[in-house]
């Protein structure tokens, strides 16, 4: 007895092969977002150096999601059957190299192919960095590291901002893509020759740490001999999928809006510098690393009533957008994008605790991948369509904002018509009735 408590002890004492492993994972989706994201605090800049129109500008942006959106599913189903390890780290070098190029191209026809082919490079990363988890953290772990995860999401365009802020202005916009793309070559090549995608591979693992992952896999194995799967071509069949799709597509209509030419309007239409830009495009997103834990943390607390969490925070985030734009001051410009930003998040953090909840755990990965690739083919337009609508106006981002307030009010009435009961099919002969 005193031998088990002791073994128990250093258990959760010790540092574990997971914990690197989910480190790292962090680390490429940070470099992931640093990546994508520092092309918008650099985009007037590009602009005024390529004579681009806002149209154009917007294009430049939106052609990442586009590759994005078209090769997601297919990285996904590459991890399945490569194996993680291989593909996260052919991915970040991929992305890396392409980040560098960026910098070093002259002409506005190449750059777009630079920035296609860079998203499909990321595109790869969601369905491996997902499936490591799975391979490395025992079932009653996975949530937690994959909010952990998720923190990226917000951290990431921050860290950007500021980033990208600085060395632009210390040695141009060029530099700022040749010098982030450093970092991905060299954690690509430690996941390549430091990780396994078989955990009992790895030469550090311990006794202990095995034996969760193996308890927990003969668990797993007990659930599917008590259940067939059920098909992709089955979940298609099912109206949550796409109700769950639409609402994140509306939802990042006005997210990638957001994120894309926050970084303009306070330049071009509140007169800010550029590193006051970098440090005040960055709060929203230090709000948002809180919030939207917390949105995990509030839905998982109702749980059965998840969409009356992302409902009414995604309307009062609509509403602040709309503050925003009618702010007079400086100062309100800034405390309304950061309480656009909190009710956002918030929101955001409760729709996936709700995607992860109602989707068969079987395709789990598949249905996930199907409901983000709306989120990226919304990233594909709103930039694109922003930049010409302000274009069309004179310059004027009152139109666009009416756009993404309009976007995120019906991505929160789509979610009302998400029935409190849903038939969460875990097989074809058996089903459970779960509320979301």
């Amino acid at each position: 007895m005193i031998m088990n408590k002791q073994l128990q002890m250093n258990k959760k004492g010790k540092w574990k092969v997971r914990y690197t492993v989910l480190f790292v994972l962090w680390l490429c989706w940070l470099f992931s977002f640093l990546d994508r994201m520092v092309i918008t605090i650099a985009l007037p800049f590009i602009g005024e150096d390529l004579n681009l129109t806002a149209t154009a500008q917007g294009l430049l942006l939106s052609i990442f999601f586009a590759g994005y959106a078209l090769f997601q599913i297919p990285g996904g189903m590459l991890s399945d059957k490569y194996g993680f390890r291989r593909v996260m780290s052919i991915a970040i070098v991929w992305w890396s190299i392409f980040t560098s190029l960026t910098g070093l191209i002259f002409s506005y026809p190449l750059m777009l192919i630079v920035r296609f082919v860079f998203g499909l490079g990321e595109a790869c990363l969601p369905g491996a960095a997902y499936k490591g988890i799975a391979n490395y953290f025992p079932s009653k772990q996975r949530g937690t590291a994959t909010g952990i995860q998720s923190t990226v999401n917000t951290l990431g365009p921050a860290l950007a901002a500021i980033a990208a802020a600085a060395i632009i202005a210390a040695f141009g916009w060029r530099t700022v893509f040749i010098v982030m793309g450093i970092p991905g070559i060299i954690i690509g090549l430690y996941i390549w020759f430091n990780f396994k995608d078989n955990p009992k591979d790895h030469p550090k693992m311990t006794r202990e740490e095995l034996a969760e992952l193996e308890e927990d896999s003969e668990i797993e194995k007990s659930d599917e001999e008590k259940k067939s799967g059920v098909s992709f071509k089955e979940l298609l069949r099912k109206p949550i999928l796409w109700q769950m799709a639409l609402i994140w597509f509306f939802f990042d209509i006005t997210f990638w809006g957001f994120t894309s030419w926050l970084p303009s309007y306070l330049i071009n239409v509140r007169g800010l510098s550029l590193m006051n830009t970098g440090i005040f495009s960055a709060l929203p997103f230090l709000v948002g690393t809180v919030s939207i834990i917390f949105g995990g943390y509030l839905s998982d607390k109702v749980k059965g009533k998840r969409k009356w969490v992302f409902i009414p925070n995604a309307v009062i985030g609509g509403l602040a957008l709309l503050l925003m734009l009618q702010a007079s001051s400086t100062a309100m410009v800034i405390t309304y994008q950061c309480v656009a930003a909190f009710f956002m998040f918030l929101a955001q953090g409760a729709f996936w605790g709700l995607v992860v909840d109602t989707l068969p755990a079987q395709i789990m990965a598949a249905g996930s991948s199907t409901v983000n690739c709306f989120g990226s083919i919304a990233g594909f337009i709103a930039p694109f369509l922003m930049g010409y609508m302000i274009e069309r106006s004179g310059g004027s981002y009152n139109s666009s904002f009416i756009l993404m307030v309009a976007a995120i009010i019906i991505a929160a009435i789509i979610a009302l018509t998400i029935n409190n009961n849903i038939k969460k099919e875990n097989s074809l002969n058996s089903e459970t009735i779960v509320e979301a």
